[in-house]
Parts: C-alpha cells; sequence; structure tokens
C-alpha cells in the first residue's frame, strides 16, 4: 500500500472558489498575543500560516477541506467560520 502525501490527498478534491473569504480571523491583535499560533498546525489543508514579519495570519481559504476544525480548535475563539455561499466550496471526487 503506497503511502500518499497529504498534497496528493487535497488533488482528489476540487473547490469552486467564491471571491469572498468563508473563514475570517476576527481579531488581528489576538493573533498577535497567540502564543501556540495553533491555527498553522491544526488545519489539515494547511489554509493558516503565521508571517512573523507583518505579525499577521495569511488565510488561504481556497485550501478549505471544510471540516471545520478551525471552528473548535483556535484557542481563543479568533476564526470566523461560516459554509460557502449556494454552489461553491469543496466537492469530493471519491465518496
Amino acid at each position: 500500500m503506497s503511502k500518499q502525501s497529504m498534497a496528493d490527498k487535497l488533488f482528489t478534491i476540487r473547490y469552486k472558489c467564491d471571491e469572498n473569504s468563508h473563514l475570517s480571523i476576527k481579531n488581528a491583535e489576538a493573533c498577535i498575543r497567540c502564543g501556540g499560533k495553533e491555527c498553522n498546525t491544526f488545519c489539515p489543508a494547511e489554509v493558516y500560516e503565521w508571517d512573523k514579519a507583518a505579525k499577521v495570519t495569511h488565510v488561504a481559504f481556497e485550501n478549505c477541506v471544510e471540516c471545520g476544525t478551525c471552528r473548535i480548535a483556535c484557542p481563543g475563539d479568533n476564526i470566523g467560520w461560516v459554509y460557502p455561499k449556494g454552489g461553491y466550496g469543496i466537492s469530493y471526487r471519491f465518496g
């Protein structure tokens, strides 16, 4: 049995991207104060990335697999998450 990388697994899904993100950072200052930056590790699709120089969390919502982990795992409850509007979002090729 061959092992697939996360990039290989993410390639099996399709995402119809809206112009507007369904994810948001509620308070940029809370990200600055956050010591663990957990969002950089708990997201399986690596949607969140802390930019140390700019002191901002970048959100690549186009990669989101809509698992909802970020809704519950951010210790500061600082991530806004809603379903993408109708016709947009994730589409799984295999189930």
